[in-house]
């Protein structure tokens, strides 16, 4: 099994150097990070000229230099800014109204208001500085973070942007136009994690406008207890109305901070006036809600989890399997697709480890369409190799360009899908769910609404793996802990089914009104004389009959079809015409097109529809279904046996007639079953 490098550290943190001193001092004034790479030089001097010298920040500069000569950039930039500019030291404590730059041959990260020096090992042209340090900076500003990007080539810097939208900082990146080297600063605007795109001299502006507003004003959205009112109802609606996204029940803190992130972006001081905001600009309404969506992920996040999967759960699941044995995996807000990636290729090491040879079903949602689209097509930036080994990024990735292609065999494994956990149907039969970027921002509303989900999606004895800071909850009779640490747990065979609790609770069924507090729990009726009518006449005079829409697909069944409809061999299908038994195909295709193209009812008598090796004479009717309410047009198919005085016309028919009749039905059959081949091919290559 391959394994993840740790940078080296060349000077212990001196834990009495005073460090608690300066926890305080961090949280009060913001530190940007900056990155910078080729033509950066002039940027970063244009830059510095900007910036009012009593800002109230601590700038941090990164650049790619080279780690066998010295560096002279300290020098340059502080002939361009009052500020004081230091070469950062390690442990050095940083303060605000000063730029630190980083040493050659340096990796920099921030812990605690400290600067924190390590010895790269991975070798030049493969080190991300830039990336390294906006992900510490990201840990420790949270909400604060600011990153910066300008000139160069190449990406770093896009995945610490992404640790910092995550945290919920901000980030402000050169406009390409102006960009001497328009790498990294496309990059990052094509991930879609910039906040502003500006000139170089209009950031300083921009970034003393976002803290004022931050800092200053305080704005914060009204407080959702006990349930969100007001304006942030209105913005929870109007994103729902936009975007079919419902939010309301997702942390209403961290909706909250996402909110005022967006209205610190538009200088705006009142909900009440984003809200109204919102309904006049449909483009704000995407930008919030693709802040709402929690995209942070990477590659083997975590590494010490998948040692644990692999030492204490797939020894479990994966004992000597039957041949063409499929182990299915459902991976929940997969966002860009990193965790199905990781899953993928850490059960293809397994197999090669143990000896065992099965097939591999990832199926990896989340709600993004454009999460989803990068997650198809497997190619991510050329940063990825701080969290790939060297040895993974040569077996099971492809060099492309500036990036990484995930391999053909790889990315086989996995299928991508847009779904909604929250309200549509999970996928069954599982043995392992990985969620481990989702529960943590819902209320607990929602988590007891998944939970049981996820249950009734494994097998018996089948796994769900959380983020080290989530659990079951209250759902200790689903499920018992393999690994509490890395919050592995198996699926129980429990007494109360996983799909009752669903109901009980919240259910993927619509909410029932509650009751209110004098309402009696039983209410007896009296009996609707006109409704038992209705139903024994339609129980005892009604022919078996079939709700369709246009197409033919069935939405709802009367009475006993099976004389006239079975299965489909291969993939089940709901289609009335794959459905049709021998005899009935071809008239009743032809049948419901005319009925749906001509809106008339077409009646065919006597067709010699194929029972239990014999013939029974049936009447078909199809008629176009009258519904104001109904939102497709809709056809209603009814089955009806001959009577017996009918009968002999049917066995009158000469056998020459019968065998001719059949060689016609054959041959529209074919014909039929070609065209729909065709179509299928042609929706698959779409699809594909």
């Amino acid at each position: 099994m391959a394994k993840e490098k740790n940078t080296k550290k060349i000077n212990k943190p001196d834990m009495d150097s005073g460090i608690k001193s300066h926890d305080k001092q961090i949280t009060d004034f913001p530190v940007v990070g900056i990155g910078s790479s080729a033509g950066g030089l002039e940027t970063l001097e244009q830059f510095f000229r900007k910036v009012a010298p009593d800002i109230g920040m601590a700038f941090v500069v990164l650049t790619h230099l080279d780690p066998g000569h010295h560096s002279i950039l300290t020098e340059i930039l502080q002939r361009s800014t009052a500020m004081q500019v230091h070469e950062a030291q390690d442990q050095m404590a940083v303060a605000p109204n000063h730029v630190y730059v980083i040493p050659p041959n340096r990796e920099m990260s921030i812990f605690n208001g400290r600067l924190q020096l390590s010895v790269p090992e991975n070798p030049r042209g493969q080190r991300m500085p830039i990336d390294f340090f906006l992900r510490s900076l990201a840990e420790e500003q949270g909400e604060k973070a600011i990153g910066v990007i300008l000139s160069g080539t190449g990406t770093d810097g896009t995945l610490g942007l992404r640790a910092i939208h995550g945290a919920g900082g901000i980030s402000l990146v050169q406009d390409p136009d102006t960009a001497k080297y328009n790498g990294m600063p496309s990059s990052a605007i094509q991930s879609g994690l910039a906040t502003y795109i500006l000139p170089v001299d209009k950031m300083p502006e921009q970034l003393m406008t976002y803290v004022k507003n931050l800092f200053d004003l305080k704005i914060k959205p009204p407080a959702p207890v006990p349930a969100p009112t007001g304006a942030l109802n209105r913005i929870m609606q109007t994103i729902r109305s936009r975007t079919g996204h419902d939010f309301s029940l997702y942390k209403q803190s961290t909706i909250c901070r996402r909110i005022e992130r967006r209205m610190i972006v538009h200088n705006i001081t009142d909900t009440d006036i984003y809200a109204r905001y919102l309904k006049e600009h449909p483009e704000e309404v995407q930008h919030l809600f693709k802040e709402l969506l929690i995209n942070v992920t990477s590659f083997f996040r975590d590494p010490e989890s998948f040692d644990a999967l692999k030492k204490d759960l797939l020894p479990q699941l994966l004992p000597p399997k039957p041949e063409n044995y499929v182990f299915r995996v459902w991976v929940v807000g997969c966002a860009t697709g990193e965790e199905a990636y990781s899953i993928a290729i850490f059960l293809r090491e397994y197999m090669e480890e143990t000896k065992q040879d099965f097939k591999v079903q990832i199926y990896s949602t989340d709600i993004d369409e454009d999460a989803i689209a990068v997650a198809r097509s497997g190619s991510y930036p050329a940063n990825i190799a701080m969290d790939v080994s060297e040895e993974r990024l040569r077996r099971f990735f492809i060099k492309e360009g500036t990036g990484y292609r995930i391999k053909k065999d790889i990315r086989e494994m996995v299928v991508f899908a847009v779904q909604n956990v929250i309200k549509d149907p999970p996928f069954t039969k599982l043995d392992l769910i990985s969620c481990r970027n989702l529960l943590i921002y819902l209320e607990s509303e929602l988590q007891n609404r998944v939970i049981p989900a996820f249950h009734y999606a494994l097998k018996p004895g089948g796994a769900l793996f959380l983020s080290s800071s989530e659990s079951i909850g209250i759902h200790a009779e689903l499920f018992a802990p393999i690994n509490r640490k890395w919050k592995i747990y198996q699926a129980k065979r429990s007494i109360v089914s996983a799909r009752t609790v669903m109901d009980r609770d919240l259910s993927f069924n619509a909410a029932k009104p509650d009751r209110g507090p004098d309402e009696p729990a039983l209410k007896v009726k009296d009996p609707n004389f006109a409704e038992l009518t209705k139903r024994a006449l339609l129980q005892s005079f009604a022919p078996a009959s079939v709700i369709t829409d246009e197409g033919g697909n069935i939405l709802f069944v009367h009475g006993d079809t099976g004389k006239y409809l079975r299965p489909s061999p291969g993939q089940p299908s709901l289609n009335i015409i794959e459905m049709a038994r021998e005899g009935l195909y071809t008239e009743l295709r032809t049948a419901i097109n005319k009925a749906a193209t001509q809106k008339i009812q077409v009646v065919c008598k006597g067709l010699p529809v194929k029972t239990n090796g014999g013939r029974h004479g049936v009447t078909l009717i199809v008629r176009p279904l009258s519904d104001p309410q109904a939102s497709q047009p809709l056809l209603i198919i009814s089955f009806q046996d001959l009577e017996e005085h009918e009968k002999p016309a049917l066995k009158g028919r000469s056998a020459a007639k019968q065998k001719q009749g059949r060689v016609e039905e054959l041959e529209q059959e074919l014909s039929y079953a070609r065209e729909t081949l065709q179509a299928n091919i042609e929706e698959s290559q779409a699809s594909n």
